[in-house]
């Protein structure tokens, strides 16, 4: 897979193309990346994919922007395990912001060499996000590349969509936002160090770099670590600001690891969200906080047992 910068490409061939944010990369992106393949391969085309980074709403207001569910690195991940051949990430700044809608689109047609171009029938786009699909047919036709319109997905009468699944991991319902996710929800990132704390109350923890401030969960997790060259463990996570240790402090992800010992610092680490104990609450001192370390241990492990 290509990864390329902006609305550029040398490649000449032409292009079946989308455009979105693809937070997520969850079922209804999935069906619409589908879609795409089987129109490119029918007709001889590429597929791109065009993304924005940051995301649009990070950029006009970063304090009211909603969490992320992938970076952009587990987002490139995706789309390179759903086959996709290219994608363009535009950096999304003052200067793109102002270009228009018509713009854009004569741009995926020249620049890239679009000969069809695929979009939610909601995506909106451009300065004003004055851009929708009327305007991209209509482009289209004057062009000379076909456009089309992906419907909205939905599961048991509720639209999948970015919104959904941050509501329902806020909610401690991960086994719905596995469902619309298509696939367990998990957070990836290096190994990084940190004070030790845990490893002074006799848990040592992995604790993961996060890419963004505002993870859409919190609390404490049934987990499973994807580890390279250790394949696959089990273990118990935090997420959160840890309000016994620190105070304002930015949230951390910390995964304990059953029976392992090895030093991973620096490796990349996929963290599964597999089953929500509790949420994250103030304990008075350390000898209280050790304990209930304890006993989420032991509920963590409980959980495997009963879900082999």
């Amino acid at each position: 897979m290509q990864i390329l910068r902006g609305l550029y490409s040398a490649d000449t061939q032409t292009v079946a193309v989308t455009i979105g944010n693809f937070d997520g990369v969850h079922l209804g992106h999935q069906a619409l990346l589908n879609e795409l393949k089987t129109v490119a391969h029918g007709r001889g085309l590429q597929t791109a994919v065009v993304i924005f980074e940051p995301h649009p709403r990070e950029f006009f207001a970063p304090q009211q922007a909603p969490a992320r569910l992938t970076s952009l690195r587990e987002k490139l991940e995706l789309f390179e395990t759903m086959g996709v051949d290219r994608v363009h990430v535009c950096r999304f700044d003052a200067q793109f912001a102002q270009k228009s809608a018509a713009e854009f689109i004569l741009a995926l047609h020249e620049k890239l060499h679009a000969k069809f171009v695929l979009i939610g029938d909601d995506f909106r786009f451009g300065s004003g996000r004055a851009g929708d699909f009327a305007l991209v047919q209509k482009i289209g036709a004057e062009r000379g590349f076909e456009v089309q319109a992906e419907h909205s997905v939905l599961h048991e009468g509720v639209r999948i969509s970015s919104t959904a699944i941050r509501a329902e991991l806020a909610a401690g319902q991960i086994r719905k936002a596995r469902e619309y996710l298509g696939r367990p929800y998990s957070i990836s990132g290096r190994v990084v160090h940190g004070d030790a704390t845990g490893r002074k109350l006799g848990y040592p923890t992995a604790n993961i770099q996060l890419k963004h401030n505002l993870p859409p969960l919190k609390g404490i997790y049934v987990v499973l670590a994807h580890a390279e060259g250790l394949g696959v463990l089990q273990g118990v996570a935090s997420l959160g600001v840890r309000p016994t240790l620190k105070i304002d402090a930015k949230p951390v992800l910390e995964v304990h690891l059953f029976e392992f010992a090895q030093q991973i610092y620096g490796k990349h680490l996929r963290v599964e969200f597999l089953q929500k104990l509790r949420d994250e609450q103030k304990f008075n001192g350390l000898d209280e906080l050790t304990r209930q370390i304890a006993l989420d241990v032991e509920n963590a492990k409980q959980w495997f047992i009963d879900h082999e």
